[in-house]
């Protein structure tokens, strides 16, 4: 576990601006830095970075926090995560938590790893160096394939950029290229091995590549980092041209027997640094992208994601051949709310799609499905069609479960089957609708029941139909949905509802003024004002007097930590950008406030002493009503005080 001091030196000294600045374009503006915001779409910069107090602020997403904050969200990252990351970045010592020997076993497993990822970038690097050009004579086959898909290298600086960024490579022909680099490079081979990069030779000693003539697309963690490999079959060299090189051909058929086609991809075994069921192909490429649209485009193939990447689609992720589970939902889900599934447009694709319902659902991931016209897969129909035309699919792209409807029933022609098939049909769209945990969709089972009947009718099914059919939605609407409750994480932009007075809003003004300059409450006519202050501000008010008391300099972090969470994000904006800099303008909305929910208080107090004088003068009580007019004319009196100095 790592220490609180490693936390607070990572917070001290990991400069906010250097970080952000890394991603976004920060201009000076007063005392903030100011930058179109990375996680949303924005023409007009919103997105305020006081380097000062260590925060950032969006005053468009309302996006916030510290620079620990920044990496979580914009990288994906575990608190953990993000705390060795920018401990690596600026060169701070992480200190750990525990015993001697839990330290050691921590240090062991990250070495370990460490090593394991050290093998991973060397291969990279050589399965790079194989397809640039003076590396391997068969690349040419790799280059050709690229062609085919319009990725060729060299054809523009996006498209290179794309190949570059995806680390694509060949593994050359033959059995131990990579095998004879391993050992040139004075690696041993056991590493390889367990990532499966070499196999062991089951006769003798020795091995041999596991990766053999493959276009190679290296897959990497959310940091960039090369876990895994998986290589796309490639064009067999003709007989002729191995010649030529003078290259053994690594298959000899027998008389009369044919070679049998090499599997279309190959991919990397999983390893304690790789598991493909929590691994998204392309999602480091794509991860700010995903912030920016705050939707990811998700595919079948790693030929798909780099396509459209090279296109100017940056936001495509794919699951890497696996069925998409709950793990990747989950690590989408923390880019981006929604994911739009965009599969090829046969049999296999559609089940696929289908299947992402259950997993997604669990993550709280929304799920739109575009259409693509049968046959077709992103990658031909964005060559064919054009950019635009995919972004159109991606927009008209339909719910989840209106896609699933559609599939089942496919239109009209639900009706044209048997009655068997028609029912089946039937029962499995209200099973879809009673699926569901909103109970307005499951409530629509009911209401779509209802219509079918109305067909039923005019088809001249028997009554027995309907009454089975009723009995079909009682039992799916009985059903539990197998799964806790989810409350979407929407976030809803936009100002808060206002009372009529809007106390919230004067409480906070006051708040904000102090926040810009806490020194205000050494003064005593500010210490009497802020008395009046209510609720959740009242508490972060005191926040901030139990740090100015204990004479702390005010530290951001250790003080949010204090406030409230309901004004959480209203005191990491201001403290992030202020709205004040100078002291007199400050106090002057200070006090101009602060006498605003005086007066508020005092017309709360006129009403209740009026009360109780009727009901003194109801009384007959002479003694209190004199007291009680006494109170009236006070309160009067300190309304006009109060007046004349706003």
């Amino acid at each position: 576990m790592i220490s609180p001091e490693t936390v607070a030196a990572v917070r001290e000294r990991a400069d906010i601006t250097v970080v952000i600045g890394e991603n976004v374009r920060l201009q000076k503006r007063g005392r903030s830095h100011l930058g179109l915001c990375p996680f949303h779409k924005e023409k007009t910069p919103s997105f305020s970075v006081n380097q000062e107090r260590g925060l950032f602020y969006c005053f468009g997403c309302h996006e916030s926090g510290s620079v620990i904050d920044y990496v979580m969200r914009l990288e994906g990252y575990t608190f953990p995560e993000a705390i060795r990351a920018l401990a690596e970045r600026f060169s701070i010592e992480v200190v750990e938590t525990g015993s001697a020997q839990e330290h050691q076993r921590a240090q062991r497993r990250r070495r370990d790893r460490d090593e394991l990822y050290a093998v991973n970038n060397l291969a990279a690097v050589y399965f790079e160096q194989q397809l640039a050009a003076g590396g391997h004579p068969l690349a040419e086959l790799a280059h050709a394939e690229l062609a085919r898909r319009g990725l060729a290298l060299g054809q523009n600086e996006v498209c290179d950029e794309a190949l570059r960024a995806f680390r694509i490579g060949y593994a050359p022909y033959g059995w131990d290229g990579f095998t004879n680099y391993l050992r040139a490079q004075g690696q041993s081979p056991k590493l390889a091995h367990k990532l499966g990069l070499i196999t062991a030779r089951q006769h003798g000693d020795g091995y041999y590549d596991a990766f053999r003539h493959r276009l190679m697309f290296a897959v990497m963690d959310k940091a960039g980092r090369v876990v895994a490999f998986s290589g796309r079959a490639l064009e067999e060299p003709a007989a002729t041209r191995l010649q030529q090189l003078g290259i053994e051909p690594m298959y000899r058929p027998r008389p009369g027997e044919e070679q049998r086609p090499a599997p279309k991809y190959v991919n990397s075994a999983e390893s304690p640094i790789y598991v493909k069921g929590e691994t998204v192909f392309g999602l480091y490429q794509a991860r700010l992208a995903l912030r920016r649209e705050q939707q990811s485009v998700l595919v079948e193939g790693n030929f798909d994601v780099l396509a459209l990447h090279a296109r100017g689609v940056h936001n495509v992720v794919a699951p890497l051949g696996t069925a998409f589970t709950s793990a990747q939902a989950n690590l989408l889900k923390r880019y981006a709310p929604e994911v739009v599934v965009l599969f090829d447009a046969d049999r296999a694709g559609r089940k696929a799609a289908a299947a992402l319902r259950a997993p997604a659902r669990e993550a709280g991931l929304r799920v739109r499905v575009g259409k693509l016209p049968d046959g077709a897969d992103p990658d031909d129909f964005a060559r064919q069609h054009g950019v635009a035309a995919l972004r159109a699919v991606l927009k008209n792209a339909s719910g989840m479960l209106e896609y699933l409807i559609d599939e089942t029933l496919g239109g009209d022609a639900v009706w044209d089957g048997s009655r068997e098939q028609t029912l089946a049909r039937i029962k499995q769209v209200v099973g879809f609708l009673a699926e569901e945990r909103d109970p307005s969709l499951r409530q629509m089972a009911k209401t779509y029941a209802d219509q079918v009947a109305s067909k039923l009718v005019i088809g001249g099914h028997a009554p027995s139909d309907l009454r089975a059919l009723e009995r079909m939605v009682a039992r799916a609407l009985a059903q539990p949905t197998n799964a806790r409750e989810r409350v979407p994480d929407v976030v809803r932009l936009g100002p808060k509802a206002r009372s009529p007075v809007d106390e919230d809003a004067i409480d906070r003004a006051v708040l904000g003024a102090l926040l810009d300059f806490p020194e205000l409450l050494g003064e005593a006519v500010v210490q009497e004002a802020v008395g009046y202050l209510s609720g959740e501000v009242a508490l972060g008010l005191a926040a901030l007097v139990q740090m100015w008391d204990a004479k702390k300099p005010l530290e951001s972090g250790q003080l949010l930590d204090l406030m409230p969470q309901a004004i959480h994000s209203f005191a990491v904006g201001r403290l992030a950008s202020p709205k004040f800099i100078d002291l007199e303008a400050a106090r002057s909305e200070l006090l101009k406030n602060t006498s605003k929910i005086r007066l508020g208080a005092l017309r709360g107090d006129k009403h209740a002493v009026a009360q109780e004088l009727a009901r003194a003068q109801g009384m007959g009580d002479v003694d209190a009503e004199d007291d009680l007019l006494r109170q009236l004319t006070r309160v009067a009196q300190e309304k006009r005080r109060l007046r004349r100095n706003d």
